[in-house]
């Protein structure tokens, strides 16, 4: 990977019909480079868009029921979770999942998702709850390159500076020799996305490579293997911010598991863009 240095932007919260556009260009404007890449997290952008649902007023069906007291609670807490080689507190976590906002959760997810990403035991299809308040959750974006594309052509009319612009999600890829494959249902170009929950239980129990999902890129071409990199190198700049999943960001509070407000977040460290720039050699 070339030399780079990233530049992490501090923003405040973004909440639902935030103007995103501005809000990244008002962050970027007085660290900007020509040829920079700016990345920016999927979910800060489709919190902004409104792409969220309020899992409280879900009625979930008997498959996700089933999901949330067995599959759950007994194939992830004692099998699966152990295979891929999940942490005690996550483990202990889904031992104890929670048979009420669980089922809501997974029928968010056979609905939107399908049922083999609502096996998965969290980040269904791109479904994400955390650093969100209550019974919120995040949907992927649908025209993920159409968004950076708007985010490119923004900063280029407001600050005249022609920049890449990559959108990253949490969701790892994992890498086998030179095959890229995630359970993300819209990774770039070059990653296949495949078997959902399958996918991560072989990348996971084989101890793959894992980096961060790059899911569009614009303004430029990025070799597929230099894009996971900067995409992990900024997961790592950003942090997990209130928390890395619900239980963590209930814990870090000291609320129940859907008490946590916007509030609460606003007033939590956010680092929603990173700017990678290239090091020049010197004589260059």
């Amino acid at each position: 990977m070339k030399r780079v240095k990233a530049v992490i932007i501090r923003t405040k919260y973004w909440r639902p019909g935030e103007n995103f556009l501005d809000r990244i260009v008002d962050a970027v404007k007085d660290h900007i480079e020509e040829g920079d890449i700016v990345t920016v997290s999927e979910k800060a952008i489709s919190t902004a868009k409104g792409n969220i649902i309020d899992e409280d007023r879900v009625k979930p069906g008997r498959m996700a029921h089933l999901i949330a007291k067995y599959w759950m609670r007994y194939i992830w807490g004692y099998l699966l979770g152990i295979l891929c080689h999940l942490k005690h507190r996550n483990l202990r976590n889904l031992r104890n999942y929670p048979l009420d906002e669980g089922s809501k959760h997974k029928q968010v997810a056979l609905t939107y998702a399908g049922p083999l990403q609502a096996l998965q035991w969290g980040s269904e299809g791109g479904i994400d709850g955390s650093n969100l308040p209550f019974t919120y959750v995040s949907l992927p974006l649908k025209e993920p390159y159409k968004v950076a594309e708007e985010i490119r052509r923004h900063i280029e009319k407001k600050l005249s500076k022609k920049v890449t612009v990559m959108i990253i999600d949490t969701d790892k890829t994992y890498t086998i020799g030179r095959i890229h494959f995630t359970p993300h249902p819209n990774p770039i170009n070059g990653i296949r996305s495949f078997g959902s929950v399958i996918a991560y239980i072989i990348g996971r129990a084989l101890k793959l490579k894992r980096r961060s999902t790059p899911i569009a890129i614009t303004g430029s071409r990025i070799e597929v293997d230099l894009a996971l990199n900067i995409a992990e190198l900024v997961n790592r700049c950003r942090g997990s911010g209130a928390g890395a999943t619900v239980w963590d960001m209930a814990r870090r509070f000291n609320v129940p598991l859907t008490e946590v407000t916007w509030e609460m977040l606003e007033k939590i460290d956010h680092k929603p863009i990173v700017i990678i720039r290239e090091i020049k050699k010197k004589g260059l």
